[in-house]
């Protein structure tokens, strides 16, 4: 008998760490180039490059500031850069580290909308890019 509930304790407790691993999706919208590009010509909308730096320095949109989305201290940056009254629009190379930076952003107060498929997509659409 002891041993039947240890095996079910044991799969329990495997189940919630499973689930627990699970990344919980945030409340934003990802944007097409051309919407994200409408979007970020009003002033009013901060816009942020959540890749390394040295990937900033080869090109980043016009405007952004670069937070890392890898580094550590990516909240605490983004909370003393940020308005939380203001939307922001944030971009990474394919779309994959934006979506991560859009979730913990959103979780933390931001509007936050992403670029579809990175500065990739922005680059492949002929669009404005600064060095």
């Amino acid at each position: 008998m002891m041993k039947i509930g240890s095996l079910f304790a044991g799969f329990f407790l495997f189940l919630s760490t499973l689930f627990s691993c699970q990344q919980q999706k945030g409340d934003f919208k990802t944007l097409p180039v051309d919407d994200f590009e409408s979007l970020i010509k009003d002033s009013e909308v901060q816009r942020v490059d959540v890749r390394t730096l040295a990937e900033y320095s080869e090109g980043h949109i016009p405007g952004t500031v670069n937070i890392n989305v890898l580094d550590d201290s990516f909240a605490a940056v983004a909370d003393s850069t940020l308005q939380k009254d203001k939307p922001v629009a944030v971009y990474c190379r394919t779309g994959k580290r934006s979506k991560k930076a859009a979730e913990i952003l959103t979780r933390r107060g931001y509007k936050v909308y992403n670029l579809d498929k990175g500065i990739t997509a922005w680059q492949e659409a002929g669009k404005e890019v600064e060095r």
